[in-house]
């Protein structure tokens, strides 16, 4: 659980920082069993796929990463939006492994990569570490119109 500061969040001088919106991105790492061929199992309940299920997991390898749940969470009609000169405040959890966000097309303005928001934040971040089982925060600006993507820059994993 992250909880902001009753007196608002500060920039590293200390001044006060508003902000228009506030998102929150929580990403979730699953471990479907495969087969020997690759595919999928199934199971008739949960029970019968645990042993498989608790070996998939062993790997610490996901066979999906998504944000918010599913696949195309925060796309189409469901994305995240700003309007230019709206200050946006990001919550991003990860339960399982580090991650390292990045906004392609902007940046983080001010970053609290582990949640503390009584440490000062981080200032002009591309790309923050969020520890597995933490959440972290980043505050941006929108300067120009377009899409932002925001994603996971373990890019070997892409």
């Amino acid at each position: 659980i992250m909880v902001l500061p009753r007196d608002g969040l500060r920039d590293p001088k200390g001044n006060l920082l508003t902000y228009d919106r506030v998102y929150y991105v929580g990403e979730q790492d699953f471990y479907i069993p495969k087969d020997e061929d690759g595919n999928y199992k199934a199971y008739d309940s949960i029970g019968d796929g645990y042993d498989d299920a608790l070996a998939a997991m062993r790997t610490f390898i996901p066979s999906h990463v998504v944000f918010n749940g599913s696949v195309g969470a925060l796309t189409g009609d469901n994305a995240l939006k700003a309007n230019v000169g709206e200050k946006v405040l990001i919550v991003h959890s990860q339960a399982n492994r580090g991650t390292r966000p990045h906004l392609i097309g902007g940046h983080g303005d001010f970053v609290w990569p582990s949640g503390k928001f009584h440490t000062p934040a981080d200032v002009d971040q591309e790309t923050w570490f969020i520890p597995g089982g933490a959440a972290g925060a980043a505050f941006y600006t929108f300067l120009q119109p377009g899409v932002y993507a925001y994603v996971n820059h373990n890019l070997i994993e892409a």
